[in-house]
Parts: structure tokens; C-alpha cells; sequence
């Protein structure tokens, strides 16, 4: 058929050397439904601007949502470690940059997340939690459930004494259609263990990534 035929030659030496079926329906089923979209919007899919343009969504929804092809064991991969630490201290990783999709309209919000956690023998190697990160981010997202996302994950892994994240975003549902507002920024906050228990911790936590 002329749509397989469009698939197959617009997806290139990616799909041609794929073996995973699953993958390929999930290319074509995307693609047909980008040109009904196309249609529906009185658009000739046919033409050459848009000819390649459903299955270049199709590949783009690939990479925006690969998170949900991602296992958080084995993203972590064994990198805990046990370290002496000094007591009740925490470890910051903060200004992680992340780009997520809003699950309402399908448009994206992006910003930075900021995780601390007070280890309880265990430490995590850097590269880790900045892939935890990317893995919820890279999913339909609201920024509420990717930030609780990240703190149980950490906390999982490390079953630390605390675990903090806040999590900033823009979002182009926001700027772009309803109320049209550039730049606001939503901060949301998650935090389990002694961040919850004591106030004093959250104000450090706060005041290390200077908010």
C-alpha cells in the first residue's frame, strides 16, 4: 500500500534494520493517525512539505516519550555505593534541565529539577539521578506526578534517611493557548523522611539551591 510504502522510505535505515515488530506498528499506527489529523485540518498530506510529515512525528514521539521503554533497575544498574558520610549531611544535585509533554494538550513544559537526599549508607552515582529524571520526564507527564515520581524513585534505590526534589517548568499549554501567559514558572516539591519531619531541613534545602 501507498502509506506502507511512505513508512518504510521515510523512516530510512532506522526501520530497515529493526527487527522489533512492535516498534514498526507503533511507527505506522502514529503516522496514520498524524494524516487524519492533517486532513481534518484541511491540509493535502500529499503535498511536498507534508508528505514525510507523519512519520517524522511518529520517530519525534519516539524520542520525546522514550521513557516508558526505561526500567528504573536497570538504569540504576548497581551504581549504589557504600560510603561514609557525614551525619545527616545532604547531597545536592540541583539545576537538572529536563523537556517532559503535558498529558492534557500534548504540548511541552520544560525547566530544571533540583534532588537532595540524606544517605543512610548508600550513596548513588552522579550520572544516576539526572536519568531518573529523564526517564519520568520523557512520558505524558503533569509536573505534580513527576516530581513525586522522582522522589520515590530515589528513595527506592537508596531508602535514604530523607529525599527532596522540586521540580520548575514552563509550560506552552499555558503560554501558548487558555490564558497565553509567557514565562510563569510552577514550582511543585516532594519530600519524604526527615525533609518532612523538619522544617529547618527544607529551609537548607531551599536555601543550598538558592530559592
Amino acid at each position: 500500500m501507498a502509506e506502507e510504502k511512505l513508512i518504510e522510505e521515510s523512516s530510512g535505515n532506522r526501520i530497515e534494520n529493526s527487527t522489533d515488530s512492535d516498534l514498526m506498528d507503533q511507527r505506522k499506527t502514529i503516522s496514520q493517525a498524524v494524516r487524519k489529523i492533517l486532513e481534518a485540518l484541511g491540509e493535502d498530506p500529499n503535498r511536498e512539505g507534508l508528505l514525510d510529515t507523519p512519520m517524522r512525528v511518529a520517530r519525534a514521539y519516539e524520542e520525546l516519550l522514550e521513557g516508558y521503554s526505561q526500567d528504573l533497575v536497570e538504569l540504576v544498574n548497581g551504581a549504589l555505593f557504600d560510603v561514609e558520610y557525614e551525619s545527616d549531611e545532604m547531597i545536592v544535585v540541583e539545576d537538572i534541565p529536563y523537556d517532559s509533554m503535558c498529558e492534557h494538550h500534548m504540548l511541552p513544559f520544560t525547566g530544571k529539577a533540583h534532588v537532595a537526599y540524606i544517605p543512610d549508607g548508600k550513596i548513588i552515582g552522579l550520572s544516576k539521578i539526572p536519568r531518573i529524571v529523564e526517564m519520568y520526564a520523557r512520558r505524558l507527564q503533569v509536573q505534580e506526578r513527576l516530581t513525586t515520581q522522582i522522589k520515590n524513585s530515589v528513595e527506592e534505590v537508596l531508602t535514604p534517611k530523607g529525599v527532596i526534589v522540586m521540580v520548575e517548568g514552563e509550560h506552552e499549554c499555558a503560554a501558548l493557548r487558555g490564558i497565553k501567559k509567557k514565562n510563569m514558572t510552577m514550582r511543585t516539591v516532594s519530600s519524604s523522611g526527615i525533609f518532612s519531619e523538619s522544617g529547618d531541613r527544607r529551609r537548607e534545602f531551599l536555601d543550598q539551591i538558592g530559592r
